[in-house]
């Protein structure tokens, strides 16, 4: 069995086990660059040195993190053969992934929310910039949200996270009003939440919606960089901010492992020595 031939029997593995769309096609983007490298070998003829020259060769132009994807694309590949009975020994088995500094997430200082919240124009740049702030909810999520998943009465919605796990995530009057009086200036028959103004109007895409943002922080002259996952980071801060346990955190971002939340216990000092070096 050649190494393409085996990605078509992972890749369909994956898709029953519900792994996202965007998941897969980084997973193809791996694979391509695997057999460019290495040829389309028969999986039998690669072995750990020669995984691990590849590896090598990247790792000289790689940054640590994108490495580290690489190589736990790499195991799950041939782990994936190795349990399938398609080869007799898993030659990824003792690759490990690069050290990595953690690195403190970046957050908005409030006042350049509220810079953000001043520059909005339109009904649905408030209702997004709200829902993101006010939620913490990957720009994924934001994306696949449909006008059904809101429950305006509770100030709730619904939202599909990674591994296709749904979890309930709140949101403030502040949010609710507006996404009423967005979805009240709609005309449209589109089930999803945010829209394009095109015509015909269709769901906006992670693109499009990154670019709203990059818009609203050019026009209110906000200095910080403006993504969609820094509010994320900011919804973190301001729940810790405010008392909220770190189990609690957890479960409103959807984590599944308690060690991914532990990088925003280091948030609190990072946020005094940001206000000190601002305001001192």
């Amino acid at each position: 069995m050649i190494l393409s031939e085996l990605w078509h029997h992972y890749e369909a593995d994956k898709q029953i086990q519900g792994f996202s769309p965007n998941t897969l096609k980084a997973y193809a983007l791996q694979l391509r660059l695997l057999v460019t490298d290495l040829g389309d070998l028969d999986i039998s003829e690669v072995t750990l040195i020669l995984l691990k020259e590849y590896l090598t060769k990247q790792s000289n132009r790689l940054k640590p993190s994108s490495l580290g994807h690489r190589i736990r694309f790499v195991r799950s590949l041939f782990r994936y053969a190795y349990e399938e009975a398609y080869l007799p020994t898993n030659p990824s088995f003792k690759l490990r992934e690069p050290k990595m500094d953690k690195r403190i997430p970046k957050f908005l200082m409030e006042e350049d929310v509220i810079h953000l919240k001043i520059s909005c124009q339109t009904h649905r740049e408030r209702a997004l910039l709200e829902f993101l702030y006010s939620t913490g909810c990957r720009i994924g999520e934001v994306e696949k949200l449909n006008t059904e998943d809101l429950n305006l009465e509770n100030c709730s919605a619904i939202v599909n996270g990674k591994g296709s796990k749904q979890r309930e995530v709140y949101f403030t009057t502040e949010c609710k009003v507006w996404l009423k009086r967005y979805l009240a200036s709609r005309e449209d028959s589109c089930k999803a939440l945010f829209v394009t103004d095109t015509h015909p109007v269709k769901r906006m895409a992670i693109p499009t919606l990154r670019w709203v943002l990059k818009r609203l922080a050019d026009r209110g002259a906000v200095e910080a960089n403006v993504y969609p996952h820094r509010f994320r980071h900011t919804y973190a801060c301001q729940l810790l901010d405010n008392g909220a346990p770190l189990e609690f955190i957890q479960g409103m971002l959807g984590h599944e492992k308690s060690s991914t939340t532990q990088i925003y216990a280091q948030l609190r000092g990072e946020r005094r020595r940001e206000l000190y070096r601002r305001f001192f």
